[in-house]
């Protein structure tokens, strides 16, 4: 009997399935699983694939939180991946947060912070066989207006216009398939950063059809 594919989503509030309607700062609502564009994704898919959720709200490619801690996507990768192996893809969407005033970089230094995430996880040995898995980089979509994080945020919208190109960039660079996810959905203006239901369930079906084609070759 074939093993399911396995895929990996890595990534930050929206993979975890923030709720931009009603949603409190200190404890934010969470989609249903079966609401969650991972489990639209699971759904659209079917039988022979398992998708699995790694989203943590908050979460950077590279950068230390220095309020909050533990947000370095670079420094939880690896226990992820090794955690999960083995991993056919991995799907990396993270860079929303890096947009925050504190950082101050620029969107190429967030797609070269995607970069090299996207770098750890081919020269793993975490897909099938000790190979490497294969991975998708997805460019987060720009934010909406900009409420409750306004300040934190504080020229967000400029920067996040370009990730588009800058992760297309990065993507050519690293030789791995690449989405961008500001052709899809939209941020919802409820706060700027989240995505309704009605996105997650179209960013979903959306990577469906592109997951199959990176991994129909296998």
């Amino acid at each position: 009997m074939m093993q399911p594919k396995t895929i990996l989503c890595y990534g930050d509030s929206n993979t975890w399935g923030w709720n931009p309607v009603g949603a409190d700062l200190f404890v934010p609502d969470r989609f249903p699983s079966n609401v969650r564009w991972t489990g639209v994704l699971q759904a659209a898919l079917g039988v022979g694939y398992t998708v699995l959720e790694e989203g943590l709200s908050g979460r950077t490619t590279v950068f230390e939180d220095p309020v909050f801690g533990y947000k370095n996507g670079k420094e939880q990768l690896i226990p992820c991946l090794e955690t999960h192996r083995p991993l056919d893809l991995v799907i990396i969407l993270l860079g929303t947060n890096d947009l925050k005033k504190m950082y101050g970089v620029s969107p190429m230094e967030i797609a070269f912070g995607a970069g090299a995430l996207v770098d750890m996880a081919r020269h793993s040995r975490v897909g099938p066989a000790g190979r490497a898995p294969r991975v998708l980089l997805i460019a987060p979509p720009p934010p909406g207006k900009l409420t409750g994080f306004a300040e934190m945020f504080e020229g967000a919208e400029d920067k996040a216009a370009r990730f588009g190109e800058c992760y297309a960039q990065v993507a050519v660079m690293y030789g791995c398939a690449f989405l961008n996810a500001g052709e899809i959905v939209v941020s919802s203006d409820l706060d700027g950063l989240h995505w309704e239901a009605s996105e997650h369930e179209k960013f979903g079906q959306a990577l469906a059809g592109q997951v199959r084609d990176i991994l129909s070759g296998e």
